[in-house]
Order: structure tokens, then sequence, then C-alpha cells
């Protein structure tokens, strides 16, 4: 079994309203993602407790992605730490959607039908040209899973909580693939499981 993980989502940037497909694209939080990184680091304050957060042990890790970076640190600050004191795991980086990046869903069923139908039919195993599939996601993901040692604080993607759920938290791939990921609710993922906080 995997040590305990404390998942967060990176806060709303205007491509999340938008509904762009960001994948690696490097998009700035809006004012409304800074403020779901605040309270999402509130309620790991909340479910931890200050003792536990500022005792050394817990590892506070970061997608290098800036909205991964500023949520984390907004996170921090919110839990009475130190800001900049975490790691970045280049691993944790969103999936790629390819060619697709900076389009709407609508966007792309109007210029590719054939292969956003393909997806719908396989969201974990379709492969975005020029991207990830979930499924591939998963491999690169894996190595950091298993090299995860202790308690764990991780801002991260959707994708990423996506394929968390499908490796360590019990749920199928294709339904992993399917969930809806909230930018201010932490996920904790423990004993083979996932729960929403």
């Amino acid at each position: 079994m995997s040590p305990p993980l404390y998942f967060l989502r990176h806060g709303e940037t205007d491509w999340n309203v938008e509904g762009r497909l960001q994948g690696q694209k490097d998009i700035p939080l809006n004012s409304n993602g800074r403020r779901q990184a605040e309270v999402s680091g509130r309620k790991l304050l909340k479910l931890l407790g200050a003792p536990a957060l500022a005792s050394g042990g817990l590892r506070f890790l970061s997608s290098p992605l800036g909205r991964t970076r500023e949520t984390m640190e907004i996170a921090r600050h919110a839990m009475g730490l130190d800001p900049a004191a975490y790691e970045v795991e280049d691993q944790l980086k969103e999936l790629s959607f390819g060619k697709w990046e900076g389009l709407t869903w609508p966007e792309v069923q109007k210029v590719e039908p054939n292969l956003a139908w393909n997806r719908e039919t396989d969201k974990w195993g379709f492969v975005p040209p020029g991207g990830e599939s979930y499924a591939m996601l998963g491999e690169r993901l894996q190595p950091w899973i298993d090299s995860v040692e202790g308690p764990t604080i991780v801002v991260s993607h959707g994708g990423v909580a996506r394929v968390l759920m499908a490796l360590i938290g019990g749920a199928p791939p294709q339904r992993a693939a399917m969930a809806q990921i909230w930018q201010d609710r932490p996920i904790v993922f423990a004993n083979g499981r996932y729960d929403w906080k």
C-alpha cells in the first residue's frame, strides 16, 4: 500500500472557464483560482493540523507548471508555512493533449469529429494527436508512485488525479477517466481508496 497522498488540483484558470484543453500549456491562475488555492490550504490545515504540517514529516511536491506552483505557494501560506519550501516533480505534469491544447471540446469535435468520437468511446486509452492517453500518463506516473516513501502533499492536475484514482484509489480506469476533479477540495488517497475532503 502507498503512503497517504493529500492531493490538490491547481486553482481555476481563464482557460478552465473557457473550457479549453490546457494540458501542458503554462496558463496562470485567475483571481478565483487564487481564492480556491487558499481555500484548499485552509482545508488541509483543518484536516492535518498545524503541528503535523510544521513537523517536517510531510513532503510537499508540485508539478512544474506555473498554475500548480502558484497554488502550492498560496496553499502553504494559508497553512502558515513558508510558501517557497516545497519540491518540484516533473512527472506530476499534466497529460499532454498535443495539438488539441488551446482548443475547446466543441472545437475539437468540429475539426476532428472521428477522433473526438474515438476519445469519447475510450477516454482512458485514446491518444490525442501528438499527446498522451491516460494510460500513458499512468506509465509516466508509476515510477514516481513507487518512489513515494511517506505522507505527501501534492499539487498537480485533473488528469493526474484521475490516473491516481485508477492506480492507487481503486477506481476502474474508464470511470476514473470521466471523474470530475474539483479545484478547491483536497483528495486523500490512502488504503487503496480515495476520499474527497
